[in-house]
C-alpha cells in the first residue's frame, strides 16, 4: 500500500501533464492552419504559434472564470456566449502585443477564440477527460483524506432525488422493456432498485405536486395556474413572483431540503440552503419581501459549468443540432399525417434547447458540486421529456431520445455517486406522467373557453338571446328536478339547449395567450391547466353554488356534462354539497351517493376522494371541468394545445414512478403528493438524517 498510491498519484499527473502538452500542441497546430486559411490573421515568425497558444492557454485558464465573474448577469442570459466576445477582445489585445502577429478586427479575433475552445472539447473528447474525471478525482481525493482524519464522524448516506418532469409510470415500464433507458433497465436487473407507480393528486402537474413533495402541502394548488377571485388574479407555478407566493403560503422551514440540502431546476426550494434555477428564488425577478432569506445567485452552478469555455462550445454546438432534430421531426409528423400533433414552427424550435440541453447540463453541473460538496440531500428536476412530450406525444420517436438523453445522465450521476466523499443513494421520481389526445381546440373546432363564453351569453345572437328567455324556465325547473330526484341525464336537455349552442358569435377574450386570465362573458373568468378547465363567476363573492349557476346560466350545465370532449364537473350544491356531475350520472360526494352512472368510474378509486379535497379549497372555481378519458384508446382531449398532456385525472398523467434502491423501505400505496413526502422523509430519517428544525425567520413569516 505504501507503493500504490504513490505510483497512483504519478500516473494522474503524468496525465494531467500529458494532456496539457497534447492540448497546446493541438493549439499551436490549429493557429498555424488559421493562419493559413483565415483572413485578417498571419502570423510572421516560426515561433509565435508556441507562444500564442501558450498565451491562450493562460488566458483561458485564468483570464475567462474572471470574466465570466465579472460579466455574470450578460453571460447569464447569454448562456455564455457573451463570455466568448470577452475572450475574443482579450485575444485581440494580448495578440497585438506580441511582435509580429497580425490579427485585424475583433471579428477575427473571436473566431479564433473558438477554434481554440473546439480544439480543447476535441481533445478532452478524445482523452475522455472532462469535468466528471476532475470531478472523480476530486472526489477520491476527499474520500481518502475524510477517511484518513482521527475522529472523523460518520455521515449519514445522502440522498438525490432526480425528476424526470412529466414521464409516467406506464411509458417508464415500455421504456425500460424497449431499451429506451439502459440505465434503469441494469439497475432493475442486477435487483439493486426497485419501480413503484404513486397516485397524483387530482391535479397532476408539476405545481402541485413538487410543492407537496418537497413542503409536505399543497393545498389550495388547483393546476399549474389559476383564478383567485378575492385578489382578481391568475396564480402561475411558472412565474416567479408567483411561486414565490406560493411557496411562502406552505414553506414552513421544515421543507425536504432543510438542513444544507440543494435545490437544482425547480420550481420550489423545498427549504434548500443552496438553490439554483430555481423559479421561487430568482433574485432579479422575485421581490424582496418574498425572498428566501439564504438563497445562492441565480447562476450557482450556471457559472460553474460556464466558466469552462470547453462546456459553452459543446452546449452550444448540441443545443443547435436539438435545433435542427425538432425542425426534422415536426417536418417528418406532418409528411406522415401523424395524429394527433400540433404546430411547432415560431420561436418553439430555438426555445426548446433551453430544456432539453442547456438547462439539463447545468442541472448535472450543479448536482456534482453538490455531490463532490457532501450535501446531505440533492432535488433536481429534468424539464426536458415533458417539454417535448407536450408539443409531439408521449412516446413518439424524438420523445425517446430526449428520454435516452436524461437516461445518460442519471448514469453520470450515478456513477458519481459512488465516489463522492459521502456514499449517496440515486432515486429517480416523477412528478406526473401525461395523458395523449387531440387538443380539445383541434378536434370540436374552438376552445372550451370560447365554448363556455357561447353557454353564458359572451357574444350570443338576437335569436339565440330570445330563445334562452323563452327556455330558461323550462331548463331550471328541469335541473332542479334532475338535481333532488337524482335524474341528471344531460340527453334529455340536449334538445332543449343544441339550438342556443349553436347561435351566436365567439366571445371576445382578454389575452389570447395561453393560461391568462380569459373573460369570456361579463362576469365569467376561465382559467385551463392542460386537462382542467375552471370557470369562476366573479360577480358572486366566494363559492357559486349549483342552484345560482342554473338560475343565471341555464345552458351552461346541462351543455357542459353532454359535451363530448367533458369527463365530469364538480360543482357545489345549496343542498347535497359537493356534486360530480356526468353525462349519465352524478356523484354527491359528501353523502356518497350515486345516481344513474357514476361519472368517476373511469377515473379510478381514489378520484372521489381527490376531488373532495379541492371542493375544501378557498380558492377552489365555482365550475371545476376535467377532459373526458376514453379507457379503451387510453385518450383524452387536453384544454391546452398539447399532444400529450396533464392536470386532471384521467389516464397515465395520474400515474408517477419512482426507482428507489431496494434497500430503502418500500414504498407502499401512495396517494397525492404530501403522502410522497412523508415516505421521502421517512427515508431521511431511517439513513440518520436529523429532523428538520424550522428557523426563526420561517416562522415569522408565515
Amino acid at each position: 500500500m505504501t507503493t500504490t498510491a504513490p505510483k497512483g498519484r504519478l500516473l494522474r499527473g503524468g496525465r494531467a501533464v500529458a494532456r496539457i502538452l497534447l492540448v497546446w500542441a493541438a493549439v499551436t497546430g490549429a493557429l498555424r492552419l488559421l493562419d493559413v486559411l483565415l483572413p485578417g490573421f498571419r502570423m510572421t515568425h516560426w515561433w509565435q504559434p508556441t507562444v500564442c497558444a501558450l498565451v491562450l492557454g493562460v488566458l483561458v485558464a485564468f483570464v475567462w472564470p474572471l470574466a465570466m465573474r465579472i460579466a455574470y448577469p450578460l453571460a447569464f442570459f447569454t448562456f455564455g456566449l457573451f463570455g466568448f466576445l470577452l475572450l475574443g477582445a482579450g485575444t485581440l489585445a494580448v495578440f497585438r502585443t506580441i511582435p509580429g502577429v497580425e490579427l485585424v478586427g475583433f471579428r477575427t479575433a473571436v473566431i479564433v477564440t473558438v477554434a481554440m475552445a473546439g480544439v480543447g472539447a476535441l481533445i478532452s473528447t478524445a482523452l475522455a477527460v472532462d469535468e466528471d474525471e476532475i470531478f472523480f478525482r476530486r472526489a477520491a481525493r476527499r474520500r481518502r483524506r475524510h477517511a484518513a482524519a482521527p475522529g472523523a464522524p460518520d455521515q449519514p448516506p445522502g440522498v438525490v432525488f432526480l425528476q424526470i418532469d412529466g414521464l409516467g409510470y406506464d411509458t417508464v415500464r415500455r421504456a425500460v422493456r424497449d431499451g429506451d433507458m439502459p440505465t434503469f433497465a441494469a439497475w432493475l436487473a442486477e435487483g439493486s432498485h426497485t419501480l413503484t407507480p404513486w397516485h397524483t393528486d387530482w391535479s397532476s402537474q408539476t405545481g402541485a405536486s413538487v410543492c407537496g413533495i418537497l413542503h409536505g402541502d399543497n393545498h389550495d394548488i388547483l393546476g399549474f395556474r389559476w383564478y383567485e377571485k378575492d385578489r382578481d388574479h391568475v396564480m402561475a407555478c411558472a412565474h416567479p413572483t408567483d411561486a414565490a407566493e406560493i411557496e411562502r403560503r406552505h414553506s414552513d422551514g421544515r421543507g425536504l431540503l432543510s438542513g444544507d440540502g440543494a435545490s437544482r431546476g425547480n420550481l420550489f426550494s423545498g427549504d434548500a440552503e443552496h438553490v439554483s434555477l430555481t423559479m421561487s428564488s430568482i433574485p432579479v425577478l422575485v421581490p424582496k419581501k418574498l425572498r428566501h432569506r439564504r438563497r445562492d445567485r441565480l447562476g450557482a452552478g450556471y457559472y460553474a459549468y460556464f466558466a469552462n469555455p470547453v462546456n459553452a462550445l459543446r452546449t452550444f454546438v448540441v443545443a443547435l443540432a436539438d435545433v435542427f432534430r425538432e425542425i426534422n421531426a415536426s417536418v417528418r409528423q406532418r409528411r406522415a399525417g401523424v395524429v394527433p400533433r400540433i404546430p411547432r414552427g415560431g420561436w418553439y424550435p430555438l426555445a426548446r434547447p433551453g430544456t432539453t440541453v442547456i438547462a439539463r447540463d447545468v442541472v448535472v453541473s450543479a448536482i456534482l458540486g453538490d455531490m463532490l460538496a457532501g450535501r446531505p440531500v440533492v432535488y433536481a428536476d429534468f424539464l426536458g421529456y415533458d417539454e417535448v412530450a407536450h408539443h409531439s406525444g408521449i412516446e413518439r420517436f424524438d420523445t425517446l431520445s430526449v428520454l435516452r438523453s436524461i437516461d445518460q445522465q442519471i448514469a453520470r450521476l450515478h456513477r458519481a455517486s459512488r465516489l463522492a466523499p459521502r456514499r449517496y443513494h440515486v432515486v429517480a421520481l416523477s412528478d406526473h406522467g401525461q395523458t395523449q389526445g387531440q387538443a380539445f381546440s383541434e378536434r370540436f373546432g374552438e376552445t372550451i373557453e370560447a365554448y363556455v363564453g357561447r353557454l353564458c351569453g359572451g357574444s350570443p345572437s338576437a335569436a339565440a338571446g330570445k330563445r334562452r328567455q323563452a327556455e330558461s324556465w323550462q331548463i331550471n325547473a328541469a335541473l332542479a328536478e334532475a338535481t333532488k330526484s337524482g335524474g341528471l341525464i344531460a340527453r334529455r336537455l340536449r334538445g332543449r339547449v343544441e339550438n342556443a349552442e349553436t347561435g351566436g358569435d365567439r366571445p371576445r377574450t382578454e389575452s389570447g395567450s395561453p393560461g391568462a386570465v380569459t373573460r369570456v362573458a361579463p362576469g365569467v373568468v376561465v382559467v385551463v391547466s392542460g386537462h382542467t378547465a375552471m370557470v369562476s363567476f366573479t360577480e358572486h363573492e366566494g363559492r357559486v353554488e349549483l342552484e345560482t349557476i342554473e338560475r343565471e346560466f341555464p345552458e351552461l350545465l346541462p351543455s357542459l356534462v353532454d359535451h363530448p370532449g367533458v369527463g365530469f364537473m364538480l360543482v357545489r350544491s345549496r343542498e347535497f354539497g359537493p356534486v360530480v356531475l356526468g353525462r349519465d350520472g352524478l356523484h354527491r360526494l359528501a353523502s356518497g351517493v350515486v345516481i344513474g352512472e357514476d361519472p368517476l368510474l373511469p377515473y379510478g378509486p381514489h378520484a372521489a376522494d381527490l376531488i373532495r379535497r379541492v371542493d375544501t379549497f378557498p380558492h377552489c372555481a365555482d365550475v371545476m371541468i376535467n377532459s373526458r378519458y376514453d379507457p379503451d384508446s387510453d385518450q383524452a382531449s387536453p384544454f391546452e394545445t398539447h399532444v400529450g398532456s396533464h392536470g386532471g385525472l384521467g389516464g397515465p398523467q395520474q400515474r408517477g414512478f419512482v426507482v428507489h434502491p431496494r434497500s430503502l423501505a418500500p414504498l407502499g400505496e401512495v396517494v397525492g403528493a404530501e403522502a410522497l413526502h412523508q415516505v421521502f422523509r421517512g427515508w431521511l430519517t431511517e439513513l440518520g438524517h436529523p429532523s428538520p428544525v424550522p428557523d426563526a425567520v420561517s416562522e415569522v413569516v408565515s
